[in-house]
């Protein structure tokens, strides 16, 4: 079957391959095709609504006091068990076998607490570790 979309030809009448454009395959590090530049800024969808775990889609106030209730158990838990991280970190900095061992005064500074805080934070941590066997 012939082909129905006319040739390019030179002045001469002669057909001239249409050119291809070079697009690079697996493995061809040839010429790289861009993508054409903006010449405006698309339109921007409204902003959504600020959703906290979609408690605010909870219409049952039995339902709503459930899920709620799940979430405050599961950040508690959450920031219990960072706070055990930090007193082993602070153990770990104040480990005088460190020979950059840090003051508590130091630790207080790095981690926004009291130096008081951080020497208990220091202590416990030193519990932690000694509880693990990895510690």
């Amino acid at each position: 079957m012939p082909d129905p979309h006319p040739q390019a030809s030179d002045q001469s009448g002669t057909p001239v391959p249409a050119a291809v454009p070079a697009v690079p395959g697996p493995g061809d590090r040839g010429r790289r095709i861009r993508p054409a530049q903006l010449i405006f800024e698309p339109e921007g969808r409204e902003p959504e609504p600020e959703r906290f775990f979609d408690l605010e889609s909870i219409a049952d106030p039995a339902e709503l006091l459930s899920r709620s209730t799940e979430l405050t158990l599961a950040f508690r838990a959450a920031a219990e068990r960072a706070t055990d991280f930090q007193a082993i970190a602070a153990a770990q900095l104040a480990d005088p076998r460190r020979f950059d061992a840090l003051s508590a005064e130091q630790i207080a500074e790095r981690a926004e607490w009291t130096p008081d805080y951080a020497l208990k934070m220091v202590e416990y941590g030193r519990t932690l570790q000694r509880r693990t066997p990895e510690g």
